[in-house]
């Protein structure tokens, strides 16, 4: 079970020495070829998806590419969060602009998940503060565990064994949300983000069930929709979860809580490609404007400079990472199975 580190400092210049280090480095420079490149692949993937679908037909065949929808899908929410973090462009609009146009694309609101994106920044796992933290079917502390009541205290048990097949339901779970802030009214642009939605859903559902049976489409959607889940939340989950949690007072500098709640994952640019740079969670976090390219060029700066200053910096493979969420999960969960 993790806690709250017992760290203490009063060394808020650290922070500014990495970030000269870094800018010097050229670290935070934007990398236009590589965004347009990336966007480029992206679209051509999406279409030429389009193009495969309609060419098969009513077919069970679509399932193959039910799952390659998925991993499209999920590739240009990585540029949706990318565009929110402004490390394409130098401006706030024209980041904006891209990102509405990418949550259109993948049926999120992108002024919803920014808002709530940027609460998690800027306090990552704070029991209080992180929307993060904040999921119903979950527990990530103990006192989350014991707060819940039937169905979700029972959910919380044994959300370790729970928590892949729960994320079969998180793609539903984003799009039930953008609904939800675009008819609240939650948002800047709201009028903007609703025809986004309405566009979506109209090309979605329209080319599904004209081109397939209801059977087929209703299967379809189900397995795009459950894999995008899964790799979303693969993609994310392994961040912060089972990294200490910060409570109300806690002493640390910007440096320190960024790095000791965040892990990141090793790999080779497979990796980098397949988490969209969220592998370097711990600079994505130091440095969340720097372009995604431009992560693995600043990890070994950054983990250096953390071991000068004695900061532990939390790194680990891949398949470990998902151990130490099932870990935590169970641990948080354990208190709750010994009450019956």
């Amino acid at each position: 079970m993790t806690t709250t580190p017992d760290l203490r400092t009063s060394q808020g210049s650290d922070y500014a020495e990495l970030s000269r280090e870094v800018k010097k480095a050229g670290l935070l420079e934007r990398r236009g070829g590589y965004y347009a490149a990336r966007i480029t692949l992206n679209l051509l993937a999406l279409v030429g998806g389009g193009v495969a679908f309609v060419f098969i037909g009513d077919s069970w065949w679509q399932l193959l590419l039910a799952a390659y929808f998925a991993v499209v899908f999920t590739h240009l929410s990585f540029i949706g969060h990318d565009a929110g973090h402004k490390q394409i462009f130098r401006t706030r609009k024209a980041n904006d602009a891209l990102g509405y146009l990418h949550g259109g694309l993948v049926g999120l609101s992108y002024g919803s998940w920014i808002g709530q994106h940027n609460r998690h920044h800027a306090n990552p796992n704070h029991e209080d503060d992180d929307p993060d933290l904040d999921i119903a079917a979950l527990a990530f502390t103990v006192e989350q565990g014991r707060l819940k009541h039937g169905v979700l205290r029972w959910m919380a048990k044994y959300q370790a064994y729970l928590f892949f097949p729960l994320l079969l339901l998180e793609g539903f779970s984003l799009h039930a949300t953008a609904v939800r802030t675009v008819v609240k009214g939650e948002i800047r642009l709201r009028g903007l983000e609703a025809a986004l939605l309405i566009a979506h859903a109209v090309i979605y559902f329209g080319g599904v069930f004209i081109v397939l049976s209801p059977l087929t489409g209703v299967v379809f959607i189900l397995v795009h929709q459950g894999l995008w889940g899964v790799y979303m939340g693969c993609s994310f989950a392994p961040n912060h979860k089972g990294m200490p949690t910060l409570q109300a007072g806690h002493e640390l500098d910007f440096l320190r809580k960024q790095v000791l709640t965040s892990r990141n994952i090793r790999g080779s640019r497979i990796v980098d490609f397949a988490l969209g740079g969220l592998n370097y969670q711990i600079e994505h976090h130091l440095f969340p404007s720097m372009p995604r390219p431009n992560l693995r060029y600043v990890q070994p700066i950054v983990q250096r400079f953390c071991a000068d200053k004695g900061i532990e910096y939390a790194q680990c493979g891949l398949v470990r990472s998902y151990r130490y969420v099932l870990e935590h999960l169970h641990a948080v969960g354990a208190p709750l199975r010994a009450n019956g």
